[in-house]
């Protein structure tokens, strides 16, 4: 009796959608929506079929006449986190923020967003850039809005930006600028754990939610909550 072969396809064939993906043109769900609306070509024919394969090497795939290729590259992603997610790469019983990056490649986030917390998170395979930005010698701003349960005086937002003792030692200066009675913007050079929150219930505040908006020259923007999105050049470049 002859055994039965089974044929596997070589790891280069991959679901059209997927390509799209790793080729860091957009999302798998936002490619669907390209090739249901008639604006992929596999070699030169327009598909919309959702389970078209492709060959990663000897397939032409364009999206609205752009050429696109996956190569070996680095992923810089930002992402609006939103709350009641983990920043972690593995949480028992928690969701975590790589739930909502529906890429291939294996990224980690920069830094922590506590569970509570919501806004600009930056994820990245590229450990040098994971590092730099992390490292407290390149003085990276943090921006936050921060809302607060009751108004607090103005006597105690300049003790903040002057700088707290905390955790055996002293925050660093930061810049705050006051919204209304019960909210403020405030620009830190570190990030010390839960550090904000600290902060503000060592002058006898409390905060009810804390969003960050921008991390050195990378803005959060009108990025939706639970969306993300690739680095620009210029954001990548700032080191």
């Amino acid at each position: 009796m002859l055994k039965s072969t089974q044929i596997t396809e070589p790891e280069t064939i991959m679901r059209l959608q997927k390509y799209m993906s790793q080729a860091g043109f957009c999302s798998r769900r936002e490619a669907e929506k390209y090739i249901t609306a008639g604006r992929v070509k596999v070699n030169g024919a327009v598909t919309k079929v959702l389970g078209t394969k492709v060959d990663a090497v000897a397939d032409r795939v364009e999206v609205n006449g752009r050429l696109l290729a996956i190569v070996d590259r680095s992923v810089y992603i930002a992402l609006n986190k939103p709350q009641g997610y983990v920043t972690s790469c593995n949480q028992d019983g928690d969701n975590i923020v790589l739930d909502l990056v529906d890429i291939t490649d294996r990224i980690v986030p920069v830094g922590r967003l506590d569970k509570d917390s919501t806004g600009l998170l930056i994820l990245t395979n590229d450990g040098n850039f994971h590092h730099n930005l992390l490292h407290p010698s390149f003085d990276h701003e943090k921006e936050y809005v921060v809302t607060l349960s009751k108004p607090l005086p103005d006597t105690c937002l300049k003790r903040m930006a002057e700088g707290l003792p905390m955790m055996g030692t002293r925050t660093r200066p930061a810049k705050i600028k006051k919204l209304s009675p019960k909210r403020f913007r405030i620009i830190i050079q570190e990030g010390k754990n839960r550090q904000i929150r600290r902060m503000v219930r060592k002058v006898g505040g409390n905060v009810t939610a804390l969003k960050r908006i921008r991390i050195s020259n990378i803005k959060l923007g009108k990025l939706p909550p639970g969306q993300w999105r690739y680095l620009t050049d210029a954001e990548k470049n700032i080191f």
